[in-house]
């Protein structure tokens, strides 16, 4: 996990994203906030978060509409993205798994809750990373193992 991770609020509640915000600038994240979707889209492009705290119910694009977003981009696809959301129905975190967020919070949210749920959603996209890297070092080693035997079986070597 990165030294002081960058954590993307995306709200349209001022009261929300500023209390997010000194909970997590305070254990040491980093954080951005965006007010919509759009503005949360535009804003990964330049500056990619380790995690998004997305609020599902906003103006302009809602947040199961930008969840989905980010899901279909190869670029951003892989970012966890963890619900905080006033709808407390089941079908409603349904929906937002189904769209790709790895977690959901409810409002009131705990803040304790919120930080054990960030820490462990960016330890395990930071170990799913390491497993991605090293899982493309042994198939290039395997590849390159391949490649050596055919040359030493057609005397190339």
């Amino acid at each position: 996990m990165p030294q002081s991770p960058h954590i993307l609020i995306v709200d349209d509640t001022p009261f929300n994203t500023d209390l997010l915000s000194r909970l997590l600038t305070k254990n040491r994240f980093e954080v951005s906030v965006a007010e919509n979707g759009e503005m949360a889209l535009a804003m990964v492009k330049n500056h990619r978060p380790h995690l998004i705290l997305l609020d599902v119910m906003m103006p302009i694009m809602d947040g199961f509409e930008t969840c989905r977003r980010l899901k279909a981009d190869s670029q951003t696809q892989d970012i966890p993205v963890i619900f905080i959301s006033a709808l407390v129905e089941s079908v409603d975190k349904v929906k937002g798994f189904k769209v790709g967020a790895v977690d959901y919070i409810t409002k009131p949210f705990q803040r304790q809750e919120v930080l054990v749920r960030v820490r462990t959603h960016l330890n395990l996209s930071h170990l799913q990373q390491q497993y991605q890297l090293k899982n493309s070092i042994v198939i290039n080693n395997c590849e390159l193992k391949a490649k050596i035997d055919r040359m030493i079986v057609h005397g190339r070597f």
